[in-house]
């Protein structure tokens, strides 16, 4: 019996508290079942954001997708950490990956490193996280006796250590090109990572919830229209091969909800996110898959 879908959006565009507040609530009413928010200069701050969107809703989760752990001491974290569990009774998801963007190291000052190192240091950070909130003597105490642990990445490393630490197997769908840029990967890729990443959790006593980054949303009867303004950002895509992108969902409402069906069956994907400006484009496709398991 697969897991049961949750759907997450990811919230992209700061707001003044009251815009924050109705859009948090919007996402609440269309369904969503987690309110996330990314770790970039010149975005919201993530742990307040989190705070307020959990005042203004009831039920919805919420979390990081993901924490830029290059730009944290563990221990400073941790303190974060603890604190917006308790705030927001209990409902943080964290989520951690260990960051991309070299500009926005340089800019605050803190080094960049190698593929390697960043790495490494998410392996610390996620280590002192779990020795340090794990402790009953930690203070503050988070509401959860185990905040969830979304990891996000590709490469063997990154998986290997998903597979030992996260409850939340996070998939990106696209690795970082020369240019700096997001590449989508193909359904194949995708599979191999995937499957990569199966075999190195193979031992685990409880399977991780997967879940998968979608980039682009338009339930529409006619994708060509739709596709067009993403083929003028990126033309390495065409027409005939972004259909079949694991992170493109576009098409009529039948073929989209089959799509995401699809995905589960072949990835195990049941954690599905959306991008802020898809979040209205994806609300019948979540209505559709409630009403299939009702």
């Amino acid at each position: 019996m697969p897991r049961p879908f949750r759907f997450g959006v990811n919230m992209l565009r700061p707001a003044s508290a009251a815009e924050w507040r109705a859009k948090c609530r919007r996402a609440e009413e269309l369904g969503y079942d987690v309110i996330l928010v990314p770790d970039h200069l010149g975005w919201v701050a993530p742990f307040p954001a989190l705070v307020a969107a959990a005042q203004a809703t009831e039920r919805v989760r919420v979390g990081t997708l993901v924490l830029n752990a290059g730009f944290y001491n563990p221990a400073l974290l941790a303190r974060e950490v603890a604190t917006t569990d308790a705030l927001t009774g209990g409902r943080l998801e964290l989520g951690l990956g260990t960051g991309y963007v070299q500009e926005e190291h340089e800019a605050a000052g803190l080094p960049f490193g190698s593929p390697g190192e960043r790495v490494d240091h998410l392996r610390r950070t996620v280590e002192e996280l779990d020795r340090l909130l794990g402790s009953p003597e930690y203070r503050p105490r988070p509401e959860q006796t185990r905040v969830p642990l979304l990891i996000a990445g590709n490469g063997d490393r990154m998986l290997r250590l998903t597979a030992e630490h996260a409850d939340i197997a996070a998939f990106p769908g696209a690795r970082t090109g020369d240019t700096g840029a997001l590449e989508p990967l193909t359904a194949d890729e995708l599979d191999e990572r995937v499957g990569r990443y199966k075999e190195l959790a193979g031992g685990r006593a409880e399977p991780a919830e997967l879940s998968l980054l979608i980039q682009q949303v338009a339930v529409t009867d006619d994708p060509e229209s739709a596709l067009r303004p993403v083929l003028e950002r990126r033309p390495d895509l065409t027409l005939e091969t972004m259909p079949a992108l694991p992170v493109m969902l576009v098409g009529p409402l039948e073929d989209v909800v089959a799509k995401v069906r699809a995905q589960r069956a072949r990835y195990g994907f049941t954690n599905l996110t959306v991008l802020e400006p898809q979040m209205e484009a994806f609300a019948p496709v979540i209505e559709r898959l409630r009403a299939e398991s009702a």
